[in-house]
């Protein structure tokens, strides 16, 4: 998560002399997966971002979109300023370091970081929209934690199942997994094809010309 701290030169907008064009405006876009347990405590420490960021000359907002569902923790954050020097500025600030130091105890996997340029601040900013894994990836992570525990599950399980009946026998082994499914098995497996799930995404930088 070091590089949220710094922006490439690739990523810096190009300078015009032309007083008649519109000021760009630039949002620093990050995608992160955060632990089922974690989630509190990354709230409050996005407010702690805001809080730390307003200080700085600029400023424009933060937004946050939140996870969708309990199977997907990614969250979103758009830090939004006037000019890309003063993003840059933040971005480069010891208390941006310090923040992000705070969020690798909180993220499982960073998902994506990248600038977008706007002309208007309140036009919506000129990224790829960050999409959830493709539907076979997601097929593919359900196989990979279900199966195994349903191997576990009868085998841990098989000598109180006999003795019980068959679909309370049924239940409980669905309690079982369900709960083993949700802690730890998948964070774990998120975290560990987290790479294959969530491919790099290339930054974006574009100027709007309509």
């Amino acid at each position: 998560m070091k590089d949220m701290c710094f922006s490439d030169q690739s990523s810096e907008p190009q300078a015009t002399n032309d007083s008649s064009l519109p000021r760009q405006f630039a949002t620093a876009v990050t995608a992160a997966l955060v632990g089922p347990d974690e989630v509190v405590r990354y709230e409050a420490w996005t407010r702690s971002v805001s809080q730390e960021a307003k200080v700085f000359s600029g400023f424009s907002g933060i937004d946050i979109v939140r996870p969708r569902d309990s199977h997907n923790e990614e969250y979103i954050v758009l830090m939004k300023f006037d000019t890309f020097e003063n993003l840059r500025k933040w971005l480069e600030s010891s208390a941006c370091r310090k923040l992000i130091a705070r969020a690798r105890d909180l993220v499982i996997t960073r998902t994506g970081f990248h600038i977008s340029y706007e002309l208007e601040p309140e036009s919506a900013p000129l990224m790829d929209e960050v999409k959830p894994p493709a539907y076979y990836k997601l097929v593919v992570l359900g196989i990979l934690a279900v199966y195994p525990l349903v191997l576990f599950t009868n085998f841990i399980l098989a000598p109180i199942l006999v003795q019980l009946p068959y679909l309370f026998g049924v239940f409980l082994s669905v309690v079982v997994i369900c709960l083993l499914m949700t802690y730890p098995v998948m964070p774990w497996l998120e975290k560990l094809l987290g790479p294959w799930l969530h491919p790099k995404r290339k930054r974006v930088s574009k100027l709007n010309n309509s």
